[in-house]
């Protein structure tokens, strides 16, 4: 598993450093900015961090041309991962342009600071991820994305996730700038079936200056036994984002 680890790993920074050679000659600009966040409920591919209950979030993106990186970070329950009481997340990547066409090759680092668990294998998760994103009609935004993991948490096994995402630009309503969008993923682990599940999302966002609001419905197809924090739900975030 290391090596192949590695081999991956290496194969996608071969591939990073020669996309992100076609942004050399390009003008580039350092910029950045800064989001905090109230919800209702912190959900994941489907799933509640939180165990239902609201949490508070926060990010830092920093770009130079094409390319980014950040920290996310967020409160979880602190029986979710081994007492962690939150959620911190690095990510970096490139998003090279070609035509119509946005694409994101980039590596996410999830990472529970402060878990006490002695539990067998690594809690915190690595994932690359490649995606393209574009206008396919007018006001309407389709974007696809693939990520892949050598090992789940807990070493639970490699596993892919595929998800597809949809949003739609309204028309302006006075200083209110409203969208609709919704999405589908499937989480596919090779070497854990039952880890296996399919899940959606459907929702309503008011953008607002730097303010947005967003009302989300989401479900999976994960039965019961899930202890609840995988069923239907509906969730109310508020964000503002800064400069």
């Amino acid at each position: 598993m290391t090596k192949k680890y590695t081999k991956m790993v290496g194969a996608a920074g071969i591939a990073l450093m020669t996309l992100s050679g076609a942004a050399l000659a390009e003008e580039r600009k350092f910029e950045w900015s800064a989001t905090a966040t109230g919800t209702s409920d912190y959900v994941f591919r489907g799933v509640s961090q939180t165990d239902e209950k609201p949490a508070f979030q926060a990010s830092i993106d920093a770009t130079y041309g094409i390319f980014y990186a950040g920290v996310w970070g967020s409160v979880v329950d602190e029986d979710f991962v081994g007492g962690s009481a939150a959620e911190i997340d690095l990510y970096a990547g490139i998003k090279p342009v070609l035509g119509p066409a946005t694409f994101d090759f980039g590596v996410l680092y999830y990472t529970y600071p402060g878990s006490t668990s002695s539990g067998p294998g690594d809690k915190n998760v690595l994932e690359l991820k490649a995606g393209v994103s574009g206008d396919i009609l007018p006001k309407l935004t389709a974007t696809a994305n693939l990520f892949w993991s050598p090992e789940g948490q807990y070493d639970t096994g490699e596993y892919f996730v595929y998800e597809g995402l949809l949003s739609y630009a309204l028309p302006k309503v006075m200083i209110f700038d409203p969208s609709i969008s919704g999405g589908v993923g499937h989480v596919d682990n090779l070497d854990f079936s039952e880890g296996d599940y399919t899940y959606w999302n459907a929702g309503f966002s008011l953008g607002v200056e730097k303010f947005t609001f967003d009302f989300r419905y989401w479900d999976t197809d994960i039965s019961e036994g899930g202890g609840g924090i995988a069923d239907e739900r509906f969730v109310f975030t508020a964000s503002i984002t800064l400069p």
